[in-house]
């Protein structure tokens, strides 16, 4: 691999500086992704459609110059497989026209290898991708997290609250666990298939950790994560449980490569619960691309100062629609002329 930088600090390796790659880096802020999307009927068509995704995936490589691409698809296409098919609507997000909501409804799902296998446009633009990489740099594949998966399976789309997700784990435990377990493993199938394809890194998003409180996420969250971590290890993984600052001392004991942060942890308070050595992934707000060249220039290099070595400069989540192309430069850019 020409440019395996990534690959090198996830085996805990000091690198001469961090590698560096975004969360949406492939979609809305491109007006090349913006054309491609012109041309289809909505976004489910490009993600199910393996040579427009892989087009899609490779974009950031040959526009923003990061160092790593990550497959272009969505986190709810492991409940679609499972047997419960979702809308994306124009400007409201994710709706599923049927929710779960007893024992009967998690029996008559699909899990594991069986669902998994239904996955097979996702797994032929990981193969398509990489033909397009040539090399060039690590291609990343994703899941969402157990608890962030049941959460729109339960409430139905996006919520501020997830308050009937919520509520199911407190008056039903019993089935949310039968129901977490069977997402566990179609993710565990979905992503060793994905390796199997040829992505060369992980990342699990656990989206929704951070509206649970830590009992309740240690107990319907990391478990989950958890299991995943171990049983999914021929590449380094990354686990990213935004807003779970709460659990923070738990999450470090994950068996994966590296830890990703939300922008709420402070880079020096992160590395006192994480370490020094433990490879970590973040965390700049993604507003802070909004701000002018100059600021973007300060707020990078000093969140780089801070995590120091054995560190993944990314955001704290996923980039902006309205951010400018030339900010995510700036950003990038700040980023590989830094020197350790």
């Amino acid at each position: 691999m020409k440019n395996d930088l990534l690959i090198r600090t996830l085996n805990g390796e000091q690198t001469e500086r961090p590698p560096v790659w975004l969360m949406r880096q492939a979609g809305r802020i491109l007006p090349e992704y913006r054309a491609i999307r012109a041309a289809v009927s909505g976004f489910k068509e490009l993600v199910t459609s393996p040579k427009l995704a892989a087009e899609v995936t490779t974009q950031p490589i040959d526009i923003l110059k990061v160092d790593a691409a990550i497959i272009f698809s969505d986190i709810l296409v492991i409940p679609e497989c499972m047997g419960l098919p979702y809308e994306l609507v124009e400007k409201v997000g994710p709706r599923f026209p049927r929710v779960i909501e007893n024992a009967r409804d998690i029996n008559n799902m699909r899990s594991g290898d069986s669902a998994a296998s239904e996955l097979s446009y996702v797994y032929d633009a990981v193969r398509l991708a990489k033909k397009r990489l040539a090399g060039r740099v690590p291609l990343i594949g994703f899941a969402g997290a157990p608890w962030t998966l049941l959460a729109y399976m339960v409430e139905g789309g996006g919520s501020k609250t997830f308050s009937r997700a919520k509520a199911f784990l407190y008056a039903q435990p019993r089935l949310a666990h039968l129901l977490l377990d069977k997402i566990t493993e179609t993710i565990i199938s979905y992503l060793q298939q994905k390796v199997i394809a040829g992505v060369d890194v992980l990342q699990v998003f656990d989206s929704w950790a951070g509206i649970l409180n830590r009992d309740l996420y240690e107990t319907f969250g990391l478990p989950y994560l958890e299991k995943i971590c171990r049983s999914v290890n021929k590449v380094p993984l990354i686990a990213f449980a935004k807003g779970a600052w709460f659990s923070h001392q738990a999450i470090s004991q994950l068996h994966c490569e590296a830890i990703g942060l939300d922008w709420s942890a402070p880079p020096s308070w992160a590395r006192g619960v994480f370490g020094e050595q433990r490879v970590l992934q973040g965390n700049l707000d993604p507003c802070a691309l909004l701000a002018d060249d100059r600021r973007i220039v300060l707020e990078t290099e000093h969140m780089l100062r801070e995590f120091g070595p054995h560190h993944i400069a990314n955001l704290g989540h996923g980039v902006y629609p309205d951010t400018s192309v030339e900010s995510v430069h700036t950003f990038v850019n700040t980023v590989q002329n830094f020197r350790y």
